[in-house]
């Protein structure tokens, strides 16, 4: 008798409560895919748990397009506003706002795996209403780019002119160029690494 979708449902479902337990023991934090609200909420909930149950280290290990900037600043805040140290590794693509989570720990606890890609840029985005609303929506663009070149400015040890000429336009640096770039600390191979 084949099985029936309800049992595959349940079977994938305790699977997930299994690695998700074993990530809070382990203090682990997968984010992956597009920066949104809920996946803010997601991370930002299992860090602050992660922190409470101890000071141990917590791995964040990311893979991400980028998407909502203000989502990206939750975690990149949220980073750094908890006592515990956070180890962010990038694997995959690390780009836009999925960047800004990843400079969210210290350089030193900044790792990548061999081929991640990294991508920086202006922020971008559609306006609309009033012409009075589209200036205010523009101005407040300007204010966000304005901040990202600063906070990346600090995080690699570039100046914020130096940073703003190269998010001009898209950015994209190998795991070898991000560390001489100084968005990453260290190229990684191996999980043993970490300790």
């Amino acid at each position: 008798m084949a099985d029936k979708p309800e049992d595959d449902k349940t079977e994938n479902e305790d699977l997930g409560r299994k690695a998700e337990a074993l990530f809070f023991k382990s203090r682990t934090v997968i984010i992956t895919g597009e920066i949104n609200d809920k996946l803010a909420q997601r991370a930002t909930t299992q860090l602050l748990a992660l922190a409470e149950a101890g000071d141990d280290p917590i791995n964040v290990y990311i893979s991400s397009p980028g998407g909502h900037v203000e989502s990206g600043d939750m975690v990149h805040d949220i980073i750094s506003f908890i006592r515990p140290t956070v180890r962010v590794i990038g694997s995959g693509w690390v780009a836009s706002a999925g960047a800004l989570i990843f400079v969210g720990a210290k350089r030193e606890n900044r790792y990548c795996l061999p081929n991640t890609r990294f991508l920086l840029h202006d922020p971008s985005g559609g306006i609309g209403g009033t012409v009075t609303d589209m200036m205010i929506q523009a101005e407040q663009i300007r204010i966000m780019r304005e901040r990202l070149h600063q906070i990346f400015a600090e995080a690699t040890g570039k100046t914020a002119e130096k940073v703003a000429a190269d998010m001009h336009r898209d950015f994209w640096l190998t795991a070898q160029e991000a560390i001489d770039y100084g968005l990453c600390g260290k190229l990684i191979r191996s999980v043993d690494e970490l300790k």
